[in-house]
């Protein structure tokens, strides 16, 4: 009966092999996992007898924890961008201003933005009103009359 050893090149092997994924499959999840990898490949080079039980746990243990922390640091220093609101269309169309072509009744109506149509909620007013959008919720733009009057507004 042959028993399981891992060495410490095995890791770094494995931690090499993660990095490089992360490189083609690029989500910052594969990364943490090698660096996981490589320091329980550290692990077994400074204590050669570790048993594989041991390796894997630790491996486990070093995969959620580098998680887990990367998640939370990247969550209190989110990256500065030069377009924060890449990815959230509607927050791209507040301040803009539109031409109603159907009315807005009920609070509710449509207003066609670049290719696409959007729901938008907002006072009822009719087609041909210039309407800011002044909020996004959801799906839905939130928008206000331009009238010369801010209580419009």
């Amino acid at each position: 009966m042959t028993t399981l050893t891992l060495d410490f090149w095995h890791w770094w092997i494995f931690a090499v092999a993660l990095v490089i994924l992360e490189v083609f499959a690029p989500g910052a999840f594969f990364l943490w996992l090698g660096i996981a990898a490589a320091v329980v490949g550290l692990l077994v080079f400074i204590f050669p007898a570790l048993g594989w039980e041991y390796q894997l746990l630790a491996f486990s243990l070093l995969s959620v924890v580098s998680i887990i922390v990367w998640r939370r640091y990247f969550r209190t220093r989110p990256a500065d961008t030069d377009q924060p609101a890449l990815n959230r269309r509607g927050e791209q169309y507040i301040g803009r201003w539109f031409t109603l072509s159907e009315p807005v009744i009920n609070g509710v109506g449509k207003i066609r933005v670049d290719d696409s149509t959007w729901k938008i909620h907002g006072q009822d007013c009719p087609a041909g009103t210039q309407v800011e959008v002044t909020g996004v919720e959801g799906t839905v733009l939130k928008v206000a009359r331009r009238d010369g009057d801010a209580a419009a507004r």
